[in-house]
């Protein structure tokens, strides 16, 4: 089975929108930046030989304050220059009660079932507490980008972070030493 890094989109590979600290999705292809060192850092996780999955919430689009199409295209950009392998998106909002939508685990149990995904030995990025307790859900170790917004903190993530860097450092870190245990 393999492995997998799955990552938030928002806040994680690209920046968001921060109003009174809280987080908000960017709403063009125009206002999308990625974090400086994202490439570079899932380049390494790749030769590494993680699957690399977004797996991103976007209620927007159910809302009506973003179109899907917008979604989409963000998404080809950031497979393409990330060399990301998936996408998975929940266009759901709380109360529909989806299995999707973190922080339930759906999209990584539906990725790990179409790439053979050995979820136990996977690892989720995010940052937010949804991000975490669906890694947590799924039975992935989780690292949590702590950027102090003004919400709930996730509880017990494996690892508290400050970049994707940072994140994608430990990760190759444990890799290591689970090969040397081989």
């Amino acid at each position: 089975m393999t492995e997998a890094v799955f990552f938030d989109r928002d806040g994680v590979l690209i920046e968001a929108e921060v109003r009174d600290a809280m987080p908000y999705s960017v709403q063009s292809l125009d206002e999308m930046r990625i974090f400086p060192g994202v490439e570079g850092a899932i380049k390494a996780l790749k030769d590494a030989g993680f699957k690399i999955i977004a797996a991103t919430n976007q209620p927007d689009v159910a809302t009506g304050k973003q179109e899907k199409s917008v979604v989409e295209a963000m998404n080809r950009r950031l497979m393409e220059t990330l060399a990301i392998d998936a996408f998975k998106v929940c266009y759901h909002v709380d109360s529909d009660d989806c299995q999707c939508r973190k922080p339930k685990a759906g999209m990584l149990i539906e990725a790990a079932s179409e790439w053979s995904i050995d979820l136990g030995r996977s690892f989720m990025v995010g940052d937010r507490w949804r991000d975490i307790d669906a890694g947590k859900a799924a039975g992935c170790k989780t690292l949590f980008i702590d950027y102090g917004y003004r919400e709930p903190s996730p509880e017990n993530p494996d690892f508290v972070v400050g970049s994707v860097v940072e994140a994608s450092e430990i990760i190759l870190g444990i890799g290591e030493i689970d090969a040397s245990s081989r």
